[in-house]
């Protein structure tokens, strides 16, 4: 297997398992992700030499496999006749220069039986009898499923009686666009001809449009196409078309990748945190106009006892299970709308449950705080103003009306010396009482009146607290949904990142006709 796809299929493994545990990724599509497995290491002693061509037989129960690979090799390696429907081996048949350096881990080594030979004709061929995927035996399909990513070539063997067996035209179409296939109808002095063009017929829908076929027998003295078999398997254990097949393997390798990638890239587009944030604004808008609302009567109800009441304030206690429980409302209509906009609910309505379970405490520690600096501070803005102008009156006016009264006191005093006539009367001092008093009075009884009351006071105070408490939780609420925006959109930049990489790989194709014949037209 290819280092690179390797490498990447291990990094996009990562991602996704990450993914899968935040809940950006539905184990269904998670399960899409190619299976990596540890590549059959196989070389030869002389460095000079390539590694051989990996040769796998396959077909249904008694199609003649075993008997086809005993002519090959020449002797009788392989289990045929009656046992082999009951056998538990998987023959694997290689030249005495050829090093097994390791087997792949989740191969079933406990039945494997590896035989050598001395053959230099087929020293650059590994032949393996894979056991017969129609067995009763569930394990002979495991085993051939397990060693279909290793194989090169897959001969598909059939006897003119059963070509059209159920289960091998399922494996066929699940598993043909993805190797190199040699047909073979088997048994074929039993055989007809109408039955190979009709074998011909369903290869050519499963995408074979021009299949490399062979008509073999065991017999002794077979008129078939033995010879032009082996002579096709020596052909493609060349240097060149075994480098062909390995271009193939790697591009069907990064086409089922890109495929998956696809997959998730398509799943992540449908996330729309736009239309979602404002979603969930709304919802929190109306929940907390509501709560404002019915915590009204608690807050005027709290008002008043600090109003009767002057001294140490006392633990407050306007949030009730009502209260709770509409805010347990609004936040799991958030959660449930994450899913509905193409984001994880599971971490996030958790999160969420986090933020109710402390809102009573942030709620009476605001309105506690608003409600202390309120006393401290009583009145709005306006208020204020007006209460120190009149603070200022009521010292100012009455000093200003009593130095006009000794004004006239003073010039009425002079000019009734000099004109001697009567001094000051009574109507004098009486107005002058008059205004001093009044001057003093108006700004008292205004600043008195401005004076805003201890309940007002309270109850602005402890609706500006609630303000601030649900505009706390409200951030909390958004930062949560802006997290999975974030995370949301780190995962979409390294989605890109493996398709890049993976696209990188894709070449035009195999141009050499020979080769062309080996694959399924159906990607």
């Amino acid at each position: 297997m290819d280092c690179a796809y390797s490498n990447q299929l291990h990094s996009l493994r990562s991602w996704a398992s990450s993914c899968l545990q935040q809940g950006f990724l539905s184990d269904e599509l998670f399960q899409q992700i190619p299976i990596a497995f540890d590549e059959l290491a196989i070389s030869a002693r002389d460095n000079n030499q390539q590694p051989p061509l990996l040769v796998a037989f396959m077909g249904g129960t008694g199609v003649g496999k075993s008997s086809l690979l005993n002519r090959l090799a020449g002797e009788a390696i392989a289990t045929a006749g009656i046992e082999r429907p009951t056998s538990r081996e998987v023959t694997l048949f290689h030249h005495e220069s050829v090093v097994l350096q390791h087997l792949a881990a989740a191969l079933p080594l406990s039945t494997l039986n590896i035989h050598h030979h001395h053959d230099d004709e087929n020293r650059h061929v590994i032949w393996l009898d894979m056991p017969d995927f129609d067995s009763i035996e569930v394990r002979h399909q495991q085993q051939v499923l397990e060693w279909l990513p290793h194989i090169d070539i897959l001969i598909y063997v059939v006897s003119p009686e059963r070509y059209r067996d159920r289960k091998a035209w399922e494996l066929l179409l699940a598993e043909g666009g993805k190797h190199a296939w040699l047909f073979v109808m088997n048994q074929w002095d039993r055989g007809q001809p109408e039955q190979y063009a009709d074998f011909h017929q369903q290869l050519a829908v499963a995408g074979f449009l021009n299949p490399v076929m062979f008509k073999t027998s065991c017999v002794l003295n077979a008129n078939d196409d033995f010879a032009e078999l082996v002579r096709q398997i020596h052909t493609l254990s060349g240097q060149v078309q075994r480098q062909l097949l390995l271009e193939f393997q790697n591009q069907r390798r990064y086409q089922e990748l890109y495929a998956c990638l696809e997959q998730f890239d398509h799943y992540f587009q449908k996330a729309d945190f736009n239309h979602w944030q404002l979603h969930v604004n709304t919802i929190w808008q109306r929940s907390t106009t509501n709560l404002q609302q019915g915590l009204d009567w608690a807050i005027r109800e709290t008002a008043q006892y600090v109003a009767e009441n002057v001294g140490p304030l006392k633990t407050l206690e306007i949030w009730d299970p009502w209260a709770q429980n509409r805010l347990g409302d609004a936040l799991d209509e958030i959660g449930l709308s994450a899913s509905e906009f193409g984001f994880p609910d599971k971490q996030l309505r958790l999160e969420l449950d986090a933020i109710g379970s402390k809102a009573n405490k942030v709620f009476h520690h605001e309105c506690e705080i608003a409600l202390r600096r309120a006393l401290m501070h009583p009145g709005n803005r306006l208020q204020k103003i007006l209460l120190v102008l009149t603070a200022l009156a009521e010292t100012l006016l009455p000093l200003l009306a009593m130095a006009i009264v000794a004004y006239e006191v003073f010039v009425g005093f002079y000019q009734s010396s000099l004109e001697a006539r009567a001094y000051l009367g009574v109507e004098f001092a009486v107005h002058s009482g008059l205004l001093i008093g009044l001057s003093w009075l108006i700004p008292f009884y205004l600043h008195r009146k401005l004076q805003p009351s201890r309940k007002t006071t309270a109850i602005n105070g402890l609706k500006h607290g609630a303000e601030l408490a649900f505009h706390l939780i409200g951030n909390d609420i958004n930062s949560l949904c802006l997290k999975q925006a974030e995370q949301h959109s780190a995962h979409c930049q390294q989605l890109a990142g493996f398709k890049q990489a993976c696209a990188k790989q894709f070449k035009q194709g195999i141009d050499d006709t020979e080769i062309q014949r080996l694959l399924s037209q159906h990607g």
